[in-house]
């Protein structure tokens, strides 16, 4: 039983819950039925979507539980603490709101009223949120040493569930889009509930935690291009039943192949254990894998001065949002982080960068039709979107910690790269230029990918990993803002400006041109606001990654 209450089997758990929580992502699959059963007008479905993206992105709720069942020490609410928690609830809401949106499809209920149908997918959405929360926070505090990779990896299984989910539609029941909502009320609560009480905290530390986090980033993106080369193959061939089976069967060999990795990562681990206990080795010395947080003793008089002249366990630095000064591990709550000027600028730097990334794809398709793609094209578009997103969630993180961990670079620097990056993405759509938005979605995409595992980990850095779950949640309000300002005031404004006819309809660079031109200004702006955000932190990233690093390198 010891073995099952592993970081690694709660890695395990983690991802594969990840894989079946991204439902919001296939609203395109069940929206028409939606549309058609409840007799509404585009307007109206665009209001029930609004309510989705509201329900997957804003994740205070989910923040606030995670810290008060994972922080509280009272002793009546003792059977109330750990991650599970947060997955209960988070199976209990996706439950309740697909299987009642269901229940209206199909006729079971009467006809909701709109609002009531609101808060049927607001509670579906934002069951995503009490998933992801749990597993992401849970992964920072299991691999603090290796953070961004953990929040790529889990975000970025997140990303390709979509199309996972999508995957199941087509061997299950493709072409009835009202029993996959009955599937997406079924099939992520059971793997949740099944799988909660595996999600542990276990904030060791082993030498070998890095090769074993590396071959699960291998198995994600062996995933992930076996699910891009499906996808471009059923744009170009129609696939038969029993074809749709063999790639679902060998999708899921591919999702349980993490548990061989955990095995071995286990078996490791016990081992080292073993010999860290032998009679031959001293037990008032650290040895390498042990694990132990005891004060470090030094075999030579340099190691000694190495480590006396990097912050000690009681370093404090300036705190330059506030001008006071912080322990550098010190836990910040909501309140306290949204009083610095850091967390604004994250805010801010986020806003332009998720929001005119969000709102490319809500708009792709409308973009390939004013450029004259064929309808095959966009599909493939839309579809391969999720790739991309995968690649940037996934990457940034792996990325960002290969350079903090050997050139001691503060990670709000990758963000400054990214947007910069993402401004040549919209300049790229803009353009118009035939096949061009080809390349324009693989840049937009990874790099809008790429917010998604460097802001929660940079928020966990900054302002620490006790109320990481409230704070960035909160932080990532700023993609649905965003997305609704540069889709609604940028882009519907001026594409209705240029629109024409009875159809109200575009055709032409001109339809997007300019809203494209202003998404690239602002991500620009995003990338001088991170460029700032790196300067105040630089300080405080340093001296916090040497003393870690120290400290991984003789543990």
């Amino acid at each position: 039983m010891e073995s099952l209450s592993s970081k690694w089997i709660a890695t395990i758990a983690s991802i594969w819950i990840q894989c079946s929580s991204g439902a919001s992502y296939t609203f395109g699959i069940y929206s028409s039925t939606l549309k058609s059963s409840q007799n509404y007008d585009q307007s109206t479905l665009d209001t029930v979507s609004v309510f989705k993206d509201i329900g997957a992105n804003v994740g205070v709720l989910s923040g606030l539980l995670y810290s008060f069942v994972t922080l509280n020490h009272h002793t009546r609410l003792r059977f109330l603490r750990g991650p599970w928690v947060v997955h209960v609830v988070g199976a209990l809401l996706c439950f309740v709101g697909y299987f009642l949106m269901w229940a209206s499809v199909v006729g079971l209920i009467h006809r909701p009223s709109v609002p009531l149908m609101c808060l049927f997918m607001f509670m579906a959405a934002q069951a995503q949120t009490f998933f992801n929360t749990a597993n992401v926070v849970t992964g920072v505090i299991n691999f603090g040493d290796y953070s961004g990779t953990i929040v790529g990896i889990m975000k970025g299984f997140l990303g390709l569930s979509g199309a996972v989910l999508i995957q199941a539609y087509e061997t299950i029941c493709k072409g009835n889009p009202s029993a996959y909502l009955l599937i997406l009320a079924l099939l992520p609560t059971f793997v949740s509930l099944v799988l909660m009480c595996l999600v542990n905290i276990n904030g060791t530390n082993s030498a070998d935690d890095k090769k074993h986090l590396n071959a699960f980033s291998v198995v994600a993106l062996t995933l992930a291009a076996y699910i891009m080369i499906i996808i471009i193959l059923e744009n170009i061939f129609s696939f038969p039943f029993c074809a749709h089976i063999i790639t679902f069967v060998i999708l899921l060999l591919l999702l349980a192949y993490p548990v061989k990795i955990a095995i071995t990562a286990q078996r490791e681990n016990t081992e080292r254990l073993a010999q860290t206990f032998s009679p031959e080795r001293s037990p008032f010395v650290d040895y390498p894998g042990s694990g132990t947080t005891t004060s470090p003793k030094f075999s030579t008089e340099q190691d000694s001065l190495e480590y006396h002249q990097l912050p000690g366990d009681t370093c404090e630095v300036e705190d330059v949002s506030s001008d006071r000064i912080l322990p550098v591990e010190e836990d910040m709550n909501l309140l306290q982080a949204m009083r610095t000027l850091n967390f604004w600028l994250l805010f801010i730097a986020m806003l332009c960068g998720m929001g005119s990334g969000l709102a490319t794809i809500n708009n792709l398709s409308q973009v390939g039709e004013s450029l004259g793609y064929t309808s095959t094209e966009i599909s493939s578009l839309v579809s391969l979107w999720s790739i991309w997103n995968f690649l940037g969630r996934f990457g940034a993180g792996y990325v960002s910690d290969v350079f903090l961990h050997k050139k001691g670079w503060a990670r709000p620097f990758f963000i400054a790269i990214t947007q910069a990056t993402l401004s040549v993405g919209h300049i790229v759509v803009a353009s118009g230029v035939p096949y061009t938005l080809y390349v324009g979605t693989v840049i937009v995409g990874v790099c809008y990918g790429s917010q998604w595992s460097l802001m929660p980990t940079i928020s966990s850095e900054i302002f620490g990993v006790g109320h990481m779950g409230t704070i960035f949640n909160t932080i990532a309000i700023a993609s649905p803002v965003g997305s609704y300002i540069f889709s609604v005031r940028v882009i519907g404004y001026l594409y209705d400006k240029a629109a024409s006819g009875e159809s109200n309809s575009c055709s032409g660079t001109h339809c997007f041109m300019l809203s494209f031109l202003i998404m690239a200004s602002v991500a620009l702006f995003g990338c001088l606001v991170a460029v700032l955000l790196y300067f105040r932190t630089r300080k405080f990233y340093s001296q916090v990654i040497l003393r870690r690093l120290w400290h991984s390198s003789r543990s």
